[in-house]
C-alpha cells in the first residue's frame, strides 16, 4: 500500500484538488458567508492567476513550488489584494506622489502597448533605417601601443624625456625590444586594440583621444598628454567613422524603430488625453507697492 500511496501524492490532478481545496477554505475565512454576494468582498482567483504564481516562484527558484509553498504564494496574493482595496477603502490613494507617478507609467505602458502589437516588415524597417541612418554610423575605431612617462617619478622632465625617448625610437617597430626600458610602469594595458573614441576619452580623457585619432599609423608620435602623464603612442591600425549597411544592423534597427513606435504612439495618445483637459493657473501676484520718494 506504501508504493501505491506514494505514487498518489506524486499525482497532478491531487496536488491541484488540494489546491482548490485550500483556496475554498481561504476565500471562506476572507469573505464572510453574510458577505459573499457583494463584489467588493469577492476575491476571485483564477487558474491562470495560480498559473502565474507558479511560474514567478519558479523563475526565481529554478523549480516548482510545493504545496505548502504554493499556499503560501496564494495567501500572499490575497493579502495584497485585501490591502489594496482597504487602502483604497481609506482613500490613501489620494494625493499621493507615488500612486499618481505609478499610475501614470502604466497608462504610459498601456498606450506603448498597441504600437508593440505590429510587427514591422523589412521593407519598413529598410524605408525607416533610410530616414536614421546617423543613428546607426560606426565609430572610429584604433588599435596602438604607447609608452609611458610619469610626472610623478619624473616631475617636469616628464615631457623632455619622452621626447628624447622619441628620437631613439625613430624608425624602430611597435614591438621593439627597447621601447619598454625608456619609459615608465602603467598600472593599466600598454596595448590596446579595436578601441573607440568614447573608449579612449573613459580611460585616458578627451584630450588625449582626440589627438589620437589624427596620428598616422605605422610609426611612433607624441608626445601625448593624458589624465596620468605624457606618452609615447604607435598607432598599428585607424578605421575612420563609417555609415553602417543596413544588413550588419538590422536587429538594432528593429529595437530602434520599436522605440519610436512607442515614443509616437504615446505621444499621440498624451495629446488626445490633454486636448479633454482644461488647465487653470493662478492668478499672477499683484505688484508690490513702490516705496513712496
Amino acid at each position: 500500500m506504501a508504493p501505491r500511496f506514494k505514487a498518489a501524492l506524486r499525482e497532478p490532478l491531487l496536488h491541484f484538488l488540494l489546491l482548490g481545496a485550500a483556496l475554498f477554505a481561504v476565500s471562506r475565512f476572507v469573505k464572510p458567508s453574510a458577505d459573499r454576494t457583494a463584489p467588493s468582498r469577492q476575491i476571485v482567483l483564477t487558474l491562470e492567476d495560480l498559473r502565474q504564481l507558479q511560474i514567478g516562484f519558479a523563475a526565481q527558484w529554478q523549480r516548482a513550488p510545493t504545496e505548502q509553498e504554493m499556499l503560501g504564494l496564494i495567501e500572499s496574493k490575497i493579502k495584497e489584494e485585501i490591502l489594496y482595496r482597504e487602502a483604497l477603502a481609506m482613500g490613501l490613494d489620494k494625493d499621493d506622489t507615488i500612486v499618481k507617478r505609478r499610475m501614470a507609467q502604466k497608462m504610459e505602458f498601456l498606450a506603448e502597448d498597441v504600437s508593440a502589437s505590429h510587427e514591422p516588415t523589412t521593407e519598413e524597417l529598410k524605408a525607416w533605417f533610410a530616414k536614421n541612418t546617423a543613428m546607426f554610423t560606426q565609430p572610429a575605431r584604433v588599435t596602438f601601443r604607447h609608452l609611458y612617462f610619469s610626472p610623478d617619478k619624473r616631475g617636469k622632465g616628464a615631457w623632455t624625456d619622452a621626447n628624447q625617448a622619441l628620437t631613439k625610437l625613430s624608425g624602430k617597430p611597435a614591438g621593439w625590444a627597447g621601447a619598454a626600458a625608456l619609459g615608465d610602469p602603467f598600472m593599466f594595458q600598454d596595448y590596446l586594440a579595436d578601441r573607440t573614441p568614447d573608449q579612449i576619452a573613459k580611460d585616458f580623457g578627451p584630450p588625449f583621444a582626440k589627438t589620437l585619432f589624427v596620428q598616422k599609423p605605422g610609426a611612433w608620435t607624441g608626445p601625448i598628454e593624458s589624465g596620468y602623464g605624457w606618452h609615447l603612442v604607435f598607432v598599428d591600425s585607424l578605421m575612420p567613422e563609417r555609415a553602417s549597411a543596413f544588413e550588419e544592423v538590422e536587429p538594432d534597427v528593429k529595437t530602434a524603430w520599436l522605440a519610436s513606435r512607442k515614443a509616437e504612439a504615446w505621444d499621440a495618445a498624451y495629446k488626445a488625453m490633454r486636448a479633454r483637459y482644461e488647465l487653470v493657473l493662478p492668478a499672477p501676484p499683484p505688484p508690490s507697492p513702490r516705496p513712496a520718494p
